[in-house]
């Protein structure tokens, strides 16, 4: 250990416990969970370490029961948090909604396994990224972020806890089984120069007080249980004081919120990695785990005088459409590499003005690479495709 205060402490992590103690360096207050491969770990640190700081833990009956206690806790105060895998984030998903219309933060963190179903549970997938965005029934935009090392994991567990906090939603943190068990040395900042977002309570007089204001500006004050303010909490279409209605106003005023204070702060949301794009002609979109695979590939390509540059989304929701579109737009091909069937290739060929028939020669350059079998991308496969379609 360095004793310089100053200085980084350098140690060797797994991908899982980075989440669990990232989070408790955000000041998670409260955990609750269900064992479930590949993420029990996190939960397994969070029960020993949170007592350690006035924290709770809760093991839960199931999935279900999990994600309402944590809105539950949450709406008392806490900083909340709780992690699964695809089927558990399945059982999940109404909960979801509910803590986005209810606009009540919490991080859900899952690590994905193959599936549909229980599926593979000690492989890796790609598979949920999609659901993350959509699994909700009913409008609601999604923040979803995807490290690609034990190093962001840690990271990003901190910025998901700060942009549930920030913009009172429920935000998703998506790991792999690869990510969530690998083990790297990692750098720990020290904390008092990390920016952690609190919660901000409200200074007017509790008859004044508004829960859902119409014109919100982030981040915004929020009452909790118990400390004197009223307000009501429903997954139905509300008011701005939480009660109920079936007013048209009322609600175009309650969606629009919904939607505009995610979209109307891209810049705050979104990070994007560019690797080696500054002359590239051959571009790689890759995420999580397979975007360790494609900037390898990138710099064998390199070595063989190929001229190719990788764009990696931290950010998965909300798609950093214009930042895509204009990195890639001038590229002669674009490869994208995912653990599932397609589902980033959707979002690239949407990004980029395709049609699923169009015969333009963008279109006709983006090129999948998918496996859905349970084993990795490797770079030679990367590279090997490369090879092919220059």
């Amino acid at each position: 250990m360095q004793s310089n205060k100053s200085k980084l402490k350098t140690v060797l992590m797994q991908g899982n416990e980075a989440i669990a103690r990232g989070a408790l360096a955000a000041g998670l207050d409260f955990f609750a969970g269900y064992p479930i491969t590949p993420s029990t770990e996190i939960a397994e640190i969070c029960s020993v370490e949170l007592p350690k700081f006035g924290g709770k833990f809760l093991q839960m009956e199931d999935e279900i029961a999990s994600i309402s206690a944590i809105i539950g806790a949450s709406l008392a105060g806490a900083k909340t948090m709780t992690a699964t895998s695809g089927p558990g984030y399945s059982l999940m998903t109404e909960g979801i909604g509910f803590a986005k219309m209810t606009e009540t933060p919490c991080v859900v963190v899952n690590v994905m396994r193959g599936g549909p179903s229980t599926g593979l549970p000690t492989k890796p997938s790609q598979a949920d990224i999609m659901q993350a965005k959509w699994g909700n029934h009913g409008d609601a935009p999604a923040i979803v972020l995807y490290p690609n090392s034990v190093s962001e994991s840690y990271e990003l567990s901190i910025r998901a806890m700060n942009l549930a906090e920030k913009y009172r939603t429920c935000v998703v943190l998506l790991s792999d089984e690869v990510l969530g068990h690998m083990r790297e040395p990692i750098e720990l900042p020290n904390l008092a120069n990390v920016k952690i977002v609190k919660r901000i309570t409200p200074t007017k007089p509790p008859e004044w007080y508004q829960h859902y204001p119409d014109n919100p500006k982030y981040p915004m004050p929020k009452a909790s249980f118990g400390e004197g303010y009223r307000f009501h909490v429903t997954g139905l279409s509300h008011d701005s004081k939480g009660f109920p209605t079936n007013r048209a106003d009322e609600t175009a005023v309650l969606m629009s919120r919904l939607r505009n204070k995610i979209l109307h702060h891209i810049d705050d949301i979104v990070q994007l990695e560019s690797f080696q794009m500054e002359d590239a002609k051959v571009a790689i979109f890759a995420a999580g785990i397979t975007s360790r695979a494609a900037k390898e590939a990138v710099m064998i390509a390199r070595k063989n005088g190929v001229k190719v540059g990788m764009l990696r989304p931290l950010t998965i929701w909300p798609f950093p459409d214009a930042a895509v579109r204009k990195l890639l737009e001038d590229q002669e091909t674009i490869i994208i590499p995912e653990l599932n069937e397609g589902q980033l290739s959707r979002e690239i060929k949407r990004v980029m003005g395709c049609s699923w028939n169009s015969e333009s020669k963008t279109c006709k350059y983006i090129v999948q690479l998918n496996k859905t079998n349970g084993q990795l991308i490797t770079p030679e496969e990367i590279f090997n495709l490369i090879k092919e379609v220059i």
